[in-house]
């Protein structure tokens, strides 16, 4: 996970930052009109630019992604879950780069993300999906422990608002962008050193293991829990929580959460002199 915190070196990665924290911001304030949830979320075709984001910049993508819904917050939602939404939608980024650089879904020493083969697209969908996931038990966790918004409802519109615009819309600009950001060199792995790019080693594979259990565990669990809290299935949690929410969802979501963040220590980095 060092590669978070030491892209800051690189001035390159830091105007990708700059870059990608503003063209998501541009695109998610014109729909804050378009609430699903009063205050906390809205309709979200921005939705589609952090995987892609990811895939190309790597971490800079990620806190792009992170800075940039902050931003958009300032335009209609900002309060204290825009905390968790900063997290969420680095994590909404992050994990995608994880899933494509260490658990080995795509040809071993091929990490760029050109979708050019049924291989490469499925894999594109799985880290989307995930990615989604992740985004969407971290933000529900967080305003479920606060007592704002229901898990179920939130696990659930987030889930489906990131993850439908990301394979329907995501998929076809990561195909456009691709070679531009290529001829540019621009992709993360052009800028950053070639020792520290990650190789999906042992550790690295586990690691990758892990997080995806975390994140599926953890935001399946808090639902079924959420909806079988004595309430009916259909429309089990979309009713206003108590004070500090549902212990058992909390409970579920909170593990899972704290089971992906620490899946990305345990992901090392190799040499690429591995490969």
């Amino acid at each position: 996970m060092k590669e978070v915190f030491s892209m800051w070196g690189k001035t390159k990665m830091v105007v990708l930052v700059a870059l990608c924290a503003g063209l998501y911001a541009a695109l998610l304030i014109p729909f804050k009109g378009f609430v699903l949830i009063p205050g906390v979320t809205e309709f979200r075709p921005a939705s589609a630019l952090p995987v892609v984001m990811g895939l190309l910049f790597g971490p800079a993508g990620a806190w792009g992604s992170a800075i940039g819904n902050l931003i958009g917050d300032f335009f209609g939602s900002l309060g204290v879950g825009s905390l968790f939404g900063f997290f969420g939608n680095f994590i909404f980024a992050y994990v995608p780069y994880k899933i494509w650089t260490n658990l080995g879904l795509v040809p071993k020493g091929d990490l760029e993300p050109c979708v050019t083969t049924p291989r490469k697209a499925a894999a594109y969908v799985v880290a989307a999906l995930l990615g989604s996931m992740g985004c969407a038990l971290t933000i529900a966790w967080g305003l479920e422990l606060l007592g704002m918004v229901p898990y179920a409802a939130l696990g659930t519109i987030i889930m489906l608002n990131n993850s439908i615009p990301s394979i329907v819309l995501g998929l076809p600009i990561l195909m456009v962008l691709y070679p531009r950001v290529k001829k540019w060199d621009l992709l993360w792995t052009d800028i950053v050193d070639e020792a520290d790019q990650p190789v999906p080693g042992a550790m690295s594979k586990i690691g990758a293991f892990f997080m995806i259990v975390s994140i599926l565990c953890g935001w399946a669990g808090a639902l079924l829990l959420a909806l079988g809290a004595g309430q009916a299935l259909l429309y089990g949690g979309f009713n206003a929580g108590g004070a500090v929410g549902s212990f058992g969802v909390v409970l579920a979501s909170g593990l899972g959460t704290v089971g992906m963040v620490l899946s990305f220590f345990i992901q090392t980095t190799g040499k690429a002199s591995d490969r």
